[in-house]
């Protein structure tokens, strides 16, 4: 087994935990300047009681800073199929939203249609986590969930999962969020 030394090479780390398989959301705002939203993997729900996220945006992030002013982003789960749609979210460009069909939440955080859930939340906390934030979010408004399977993220490339038949019984990890037996659980 050979240790990765403390000054480790950026692309070994991104190699390494590319072996982590995440689903892939776009968080969204929107301001006196109109919609703006980035691709996310660094994504999680934290908390059920107060219902909590977080998301970890690059400190550099344009939308990140008026995430920050408004104070108020949306969630996009996205939903396999959706890879054109994380890529033009997922990189630099004047209006990501062009040719994107979208509607307001309650509060006017952008939904991407066709997302395979979505919630709206308010910034709670902020903390430093490196060359990003880590941002926790109080979750305000949940969408409806589609049946369709989630688009992930696996060793740099988009995959699909198969959806899970509405009959089959809950396992372990389809109930982390509900799992009443162990405290460990979230």
């Amino acid at each position: 087994m050979s240790v990765i030394p403390a000054g480790l090479d950026s692309r070994e780390f991104r190699r390494v935990f590319g072996h982590f398989a995440t689903g892939v959301t776009i968080v969204t705002t929107a301001d006196e300047q109109g919609p703006a939203g980035f691709a996310c993997q660094a994504f999680a729900p934290l908390s059920l009681d107060p219902p909590l996220v977080l998301f970890c945006p690059q400190a550099g992030s344009q939308t990140w800073r008026r995430i920050r002013r408004t104070q108020m982003f949306g969630v996009n789960v996205l939903a396999e199929g959706h890879d054109e749609v994380s890529r033009a979210f997922g990189g630099p460009g004047p209006d990501k939203f062009a040719g994107v069909d979208w509607s307001p939440s309650p509060a006017g955080m952008p939904i991407l249609a066709g997302a395979l859930t979505w919630a709206e939340c308010r910034v709670e906390a902020v903390h430093p986590g490196g060359d990003h934030s880590i941002v926790v979010g109080r979750v305000l408004t949940l969408g409806e969930c589609r049946g369709d399977g989630p688009l992930l993220f696996f060793k740099g490339r988009y995959h699909a999962a198969s959806p899970v038949a509405a009959t089959a019984e809950p396992e372990v990890v389809d109930t982390l969020l509900a799992w009443p037996r162990h405290t460990d659980w979230m």
